[in-house]
């Protein structure tokens, strides 16, 4: 009996330990963040990096917000620090370098970044790291037999080079997403593409924002020309923000809504004060 219960109180607390142990193995598991990053140039405007961070938690894909991203350039293996950057509400941040030149490029002049987190009380560590050349896109207008084209030749800037082979798209800016012109050109034997830039595009007089893009290449990642072109279809301004019309701040009401009620209002009070100092008149006689 009393061997019985000894072993009854071991297997407790053996069971007790497991569970602590189980517990505790749980609490301390955390969600792994994903990294995702993509570099953009913008030509004689701005590098930056478009980063998002997401993590799979309870099988369900969220963004992950709020946390502090440290970014660093990778040289000789060495980690340089070149700044910091805090994601949205939407898992998203966008981290701006002031030149190409503040960081430095390995021996096969090629740029290594890297993103990381270093983890808190919800997600464990994590890294991603991206790789890119220099690249820049000339990008012009020309005009040849009465019609407009944009050409845009593509140069490695690393050995100022031609860059062959390359596809880029031709696009108009727009307020949310970009007019296509043509998705699929490749640059040819001088590294150049030549297309055609359709009539009656409507611009604010008559000026429009043509972008040439490199988009998300493997080996020079994103980098875009915008040629500002004087060839659109002027818009007709149709508002009447400065007019005054029925739908106007109180600033900008109808002038006859403001006469005409006056004097029908003045009328009524003329007509009262007249017939109340007739009232006096006959009391009085």
């Amino acid at each position: 009996m009393r061997n019985l219960m000894i072993k009854s109180r071991f297997f407790l607390i053996v069971l007790s330990v497991f569970l602590c142990t189980s517990n505790f193995a749980q609490k301390a598991k955390k969600d792994k963040i994903r990294l995702k990053v993509n570099y953009v140039k913008i030509m004689n405007t701005e590098v930056y990096f478009d980063i998002k961070a997401t993590a799979k938690v309870n099988d369900e894909n969220i963004d992950v917000s709020g946390i502090e991203l440290i970014i660093y350039n990778l040289v000789d293996d060495e980690q340089v620090e070149i700044g910091k950057t805090i994601t949205d509400m939407h898992g998203k941040s966008r981290f701006t370098l002031k030149d190409l030149k503040l960081i430095n490029p390995d021996s096969t002049n090629t740029y290594n970044v890297e993103i990381s987190f270093d983890g808190n009380d919800n997600f464990s560590g994590a890294s991603k790291s991206t790789s890119f050349k220099n690249a820049d896109i000339n990008a012009k207008l020309v005009t040849i037999d009465s019609i407009n084209y944009v050409t845009a030749t593509l140069i490695d800037k690393s050995t100022d080079s031609i860059i062959i082979g390359q596809l880029m798209r031709v696009q108009v800016q727009r307020l949310f997403k970009p007019l296509l012109i043509e998705e699929f050109n490749e640059t040819d034997e001088s590294g150049t593409i030549l297309v055609p830039i359709p009539q009656g595009i409507p611009g604010v007089d008559g000026n429009i924002a043509i972008e040439v893009v490199l988009s998300e290449s493997d080996e020079f990642g994103t980098v875009k020309a915008i040629v500002n072109a004087p060839i659109g279809k002027p818009i007709v301004d149709e508002s009447t923000f400065d007019e005054r019309t029925m739908w106007s701040p109180r600033s900008k009401t109808p002038l006859f809504l403001l006469i005409f009620p006056n004097i029908l209002t003045f009328a009524m009070w003329g007509i009262i004060i007249y017939l109340i100092i007739n009232l006096f008149k006959i009391s009085k006689n």
